[in-house]
C-alpha cells in the first residue's frame, strides 16, 4: 500500500507531502484525523523561522488555539531524522503532548532527533516529508517575522492554510 499523500494550500502556494504510514502508524492516523475533520483549514503558519522551520496546525489567524483531540504517543524513535523537507509533530516539553501542530524543517535538524527514551533525549516525531512545494516553505522563511500575542517568529503576513486534502493512492 502506498504511503498517504497530502496536499496544503496556502496564500503562498501548495505543498504536498507524502506520510509514513510504516514508522509513524499512529502519528500518521492522528495528522490523518485532523485532515479528514477540516481542523487545519484557516489555521496559520504561526511560527517561521529563517534557517530552522515553518510550525502550523493549531492556531487561527486572531491567534487562538483551535480545540484539539487527547495528545499522542511519541514516536520520534521510528529512525526518521528531522531532515530539510520533513515533517514533524510540535510539542511541549513534555515528550508525549503532540496534538495537531505540526513543522516542516527548513534544514537538517539533527538536534531534534530521538536520542534517548527520557524527557531530554525523546526528539521530535518525524512523520513524512515534503515532495513537491518545498519552495513555498522557503518562500514563507523570507516574510518579515514579529510577536503578536505573546507568541514570537509570527509572520507579519498570515500564512493561512485554506485547504487540505488528502490525494488519491
Amino acid at each position: 500500500m502506498a504511503n498517504p499523500r497530502i496536499s496544503i494550500t496556502t496564500r503562498m502556494g501548495s505543498i504536498v507531502i507524502e506520510l509514513n504510514a510504516e514508522k509513524a502508524p499512529a502519528t500518521v492516523a492522528n495528522f490523518l484525523a485532523y485532515v479528514e475533520s477540516g481542523h487545519y483549514v484557516g489555521t496559520i503558519f504561526h511560527r517561521v523561522i529563517p534557517g530552522f522551520m515553518a510550525q502550523g496546525g493549531g492556531m487561527t489567524v486572531d491567534m487562538d488555539s483551535k480545540k484539539t483531540m487527547p495528545p499522542i504517543q511519541n514516536e520520534a524513535d521510528n529512525g526518521l531524522k528531522n531532515a530539510r523537507g520533513t515533517i514533524a509533530m510540535a510539542r511541549t516539553g513534555d515528550p508525549h503532548s503532540a496534538t495537531s501542530q505540526f513543522f516542516i524543517n527548513l534544514k537538517d535538524n539533527g538536534f531534534l532527533d530521538y536520542t534517548a527514551s527520557n524527557p531530554q533525549g525523546y526528539g521530535y516525531a518525524v512523520f513524512g516529508h515534503v515532495i513537491d512545494g518545498m519552495a513555498v516553505v522557503d518562500a514563507m522563511a523570507t516574510l518579515p517575522t514579529g510577536r503578536r500575542m505573546g507568541h514570537s517568529d509570527v509572520p507579519a503576513e498570515d500564512i493561512t492554510i485554506t485547504a487540505v486534502e488528502r490525494l488519491e493512492d
